[in-house]
């Protein structure tokens, strides 16, 4: 799991291997290798580039040795600040026989903008590790816990099914359609996630079905099933969305701390006390819990949006609705530079920081004329 910043790895597990929890999936291929090297930053005031070569030996070979038994893989850590506690940086090599393997890594932290001649070596390290389906060495790492994503997203789409089924009532819809769509729009939500994200990220590999998905894309999906479902099936749109939004809100506040435990959508790096200790699936290091703040506000709008859906329907049908996407739009615009990841889109957070705040405005003033 994530670890609150500070805690300590012991100096004998310097060197950490991925290792596969699945017996049943031990001799799948193809194989790789994981390797975590924990180091901490060099003191001074200048943060490092932190180089780090892995060079590994599989073990037991009696026959000729062939390519697939050795390798030599270097992997970097950049702009690694001081006073930062421990750091875990992963290396996953692919091609490699099955086995087990003898892994030495030794590394050097170079002061930023210095050259080879300043660089400080840091302490080497060897162990024996086995190596693994390549598949689970791709979404494990220290501090990543394997399918917390899907397993947390699925408990907010049910906690979610239960919000929306329980204000559904209260706006006087039926309930056995509403979870129909429910189900349909989650459903089709998800290849809407995945195409949003292909869409903007179009340089880049395709990833395995369950990584590589956008909410973005979930939302505009989902939202176009209610809309579309409701209209055909007689039930009011407006009140539909209304009873929808806390339901959405609910999903994301549960979802995003699936994120947190799986090593995705990660906050920047920090040295602040209040970080949280969480990784990428590559570097493990203290950072921003970008994560944990988007859940949070999730989780307070699904309760502003979710109390007035339940004690005071708006008599505007749909104005609940477009102020709280409205508010979770604008919020996640704000969150976006905390995290540590490049945009996507070069104008999409400025056209969104003018959009969402003007629909909210519009929103409230709509259910109060």
């Amino acid at each position: 799991m994530a670890r609150i910043a500070g805690s300590r790895r012991p100096a004998a597990t310097r060197l950490e291997f991925v290792t596969n929890p699945f017996h049943a999936l031990a001799d799948l291929g193809p194989q790789s290798l994981g390797v975590s090297y924990w180091f901490t930053a060099p003191d001074g005031q200048a943060p490092h580039r932190v180089d780090v070569r892995f060079t590994g030996h599989r073990l037991d070979v009696t026959a000729a040795r062939s390519p697939a038994d050795d390798f030599v893989v270097t992997a970097a850590a950049t702009d690694v600040a001081p006073r930062g506690g421990p750091i875990a940086l992963t290396q996953r090599v692919t091609g490699v026989a099955p086995g087990r393997w003898s892994v030495t890594a030794e590394a050097y932290a170079t002061p930023n903008g210095g050259d080879r001649a300043a660089a400080i070596r840091l302490p080497s390290a060897t162990g024996i590790g086995q190596s693994v389906y390549a598949l689970i060495a791709a979404f494990r790492a220290p501090g990543v816990v394997l399918g917390a994503w899907p397993m947390m997203v699925s408990l907010g789409f049910a906690l979610g099914l239960l919000v929306q089924g329980l204000l559904a009532r209260v706006h006087g819809l039926s309930g056995g359609r509403v979870l129909l769509l429910a189900l349909l729009a989650g459903m089709l939500g998800l290849f809407g996630a995945k195409a949003y994200y292909r869409l903007t990220h179009l340089r880049e590999a395709p990833a395995p079905w369950l990584a590589g998905l956008s909410v973005q894309g979930f939302v505009l999906v989902s939202t176009t099933v209610f809309v579309l479902g409701g209209w055909w099936w007689g039930i009011p749109v407006g009140h539909l969305l209304d009873a929808s939004i806390p339901a959405l809100l609910v999903g994301q506040a549960v979802g995003r701390l699936g994120c947190l435990l799986a090593g995705c959508c990660v906050g920047r790096p920090t040295t602040r006390h209040w970080a949280v200790w969480s990784s990428d699936r590559t570097i493990g290091t203290r950072r921003i819990p970008v994560q944990i703040l988007e859940s949070a506000s999730a989780g307070a709008l699904a309760l502003i949006t979710g109390s007035a859906a339940w004690l005071t329907p708006p008599e505007h049908a749909g104005s609940l609705f477009l102020a709280g996407l409205a508010s979770y739009v604008l919020v996640r615009q704000v969150l976006f530079p905390l995290r540590g990841l490049p945009r996507a889109t070069r104008y999409g957070r400025a056209v969104m920081l003018v959009l969402a705040p003007a629909v909210l405005v519009g929103a409230i003033v709509g259910a109060i004329a």
